[in-house]
């Protein structure tokens, strides 16, 4: 069936003229202003507004957008936030929560895609990015492991545990045994803080210690430790601790 009536009216547009005329203008000025402009100068509500178009095509929902950053605080948070928690917020259902999760996991992979394949210790600021993307807004522990190659370019980059709120369970052994799989030379490992302060625990500086000792047993480097908050991410090297 073609989207085109005999007029030459896309579908898209036939439901469009049966939105009420404020609306429509606000979305044509937005979607407008945004592909003029960017999104550099556009406030977090207006960046959600454009989201969620997609996903209530006959409303307004500005008011949807303002109440999902009231509760989650920034854009960020908004589509990083837990599918249930989500839930909770009055006019989300799965439409919007399918649409808000898509821009997350599109965030994800092109963070990911500017550090893989690619040499780590020369882009480090790109891999903090991709660390910040990735685990700076969890609302749980997330320990991840980045394998290197002996040119230190990233070949992996895997979940190794998940947790709660302030504890993820982490065995050394089975982070230098992967290694080995992948013929790995050194790692770098990855958590994250969901309190927002990166400061590390007794047991981050054990368990860190213990993998270091294991990796050397096996000729491997660990190169650092990055514990990833909300605003700021601590190096075990840089502090000290490695």
């Amino acid at each position: 069936m073609s989207l085109f009536g005999p007029e030459g009216v896309s579908e898209s547009e036939k439901r469009s003229e049966k939105l009420p005329s404020y609306i429509r203008d606000h979305r044509k000025r937005l979607r407008e202003r945004f592909l003029t402009g960017g999104a550099a100068a556009m406030p977090d509500y207006e960046i959600l507004e454009l989201v969620l178009f997609r996903a209530i095509p006959r409303q307004d929902v500005k008011p949807l957008a303002r109440r999902l950053l009231e509760t989650f605080g920034d854009f960020s948070h908004v589509i990083s936030a837990p599918v249930e928690r989500l839930k909770q917020v009055s006019g989300v259902g799965e439409a919007v929560i399918v649409e808000l999760k898509i821009v997350e996991a599109a965030a994800h992979r092109l963070a990911r895609s500017r550090v893989l394949r690619r040499p780590v210790i020369s882009g480090w600021d790109v891999l903090l990015d991709y660390c910040r993307t990735a685990m700076a807004h969890r609302e749980t522990e997330q320990f991840r492991v980045l394998y290197l190659d002996r040119k230190n370019v990233l070949i992996a980059d895997e979940e190794q545990a998940r947790g709660t709120v302030d504890h993820v369970p982490v065995y050394p052994r089975e982070v230098v045994k992967r290694a080995l799989e992948l013929n790995a030379s050194a790692l770098i490992l990855v958590h994250n803080h969901p309190s927002g302060d990166p400061t590390p625990s007794e047991s981050d500086v054990a368990m860190t210690s213990q993998v270091a000792q294991a990796a050397q047993a096996l000729g491997l480097t660990l190169h650092d430790h990055l514990i990833v908050g909300k605003s700021a991410e601590l190096s075990f090297r840089s502090a000290g601790y490695l």
